[in-house]
């Protein structure tokens, strides 16, 4: 008895464990769709952060305008901008492939910056040093500077990783049933939105939880002098 109200704790247990295995088809979508994201907010943040430090304007501009744009507009506007409107000009994009490649495009901008604030925290006479072996500068770059720079930004490209998963429930507006749609659908047909609802908050925090966890120990564990690429 709640404030009055009989609670049949044992329906709801039941209700719990059979929607449990359905919450976990969701669960898998929505880590699908987070690794995606992040896979290409990694690439395409690299490569915005080489092109904006490119000493040719006409290269590093356009670079730091486009990337302004996507950090200054909603993940939403730009969701909908990719599943709605690319179709008028021939571009069809599975609803998942849509939301994954909205995710990475918007956090591809953070992770630009974060990119950017890594290797300008290796020592300038790093880069000298490796000019004064004769290495070229794609060389120096992947061998000397970014090895460098990588354990530097772990723990901010783990704060986004965790934020990605948490943007992944914006995906149901285009109809990508992760955990979160999956749960509302349940709630729709079953008139109980509760017990769905709270269980999809519990996974999520479990999810950030392991998370952090793993961003503790890779920053703990990687050799701030660099990682030793061969």
């Amino acid at each position: 008895m709640l404030f009055g109200i009989a609670w049949d704790t044992s329906s709801d247990w039941a209700f719990a464990v059979s929607i449990f295995p359905i919450l976990m088809k969701g669960l898998v979508v929505t880590l699908q769709a987070t690794v995606v994201g992040f896979f290409i907010a990694v690439i395409l943040g690299l490569i915005f952060a080489g092109l904006k430090a490119s000493r040719l304007r006409v290269i590093s501009w356009p670079a730091k305008l486009f990337t302004e744009f996507l950090r200054d507009t909603p993940l939403l506007v730009q969701l909908f901008f990719l599943y709605y409107v690319l179709p008028e000009y021939g571009i069809v994009l599975p609803a998942f492939m849509t939301g994954a490649l909205a995710l990475g495009l918007q956090y591809s901008a953070y992770m630009s910056e974060v990119y950017r604030a890594g290797l300008e925290s290796v020592p300038l006479g790093q880069t000298e040093a490796a000019r004064a072996l004769d290495l070229s500068p794609r060389r120096t770059f992947m061998v000397i500077v970014l090895p460098q720079a990588v354990p530097r930004i772990i723990p901010a490209m783990g704060n986004y990783l965790v934020s990605i998963m948490k943007d992944v429930p914006l995906l149901s507006v285009v109809s990508v049933l992760e955990m979160l749609n999956v749960a509302r659908i349940i709630g729709d047909r079953t008139f109980n939105y509760l017990i769905p609802l709270s269980m999809v908050g519990i996974i999520y925090l479990i999810l950030t939880l392991i998370a952090a966890a793993g961003i503790r120990y890779l920053d703990q564990r990687l050799p701030k002098q660099g990682i030793p690429f061969r």
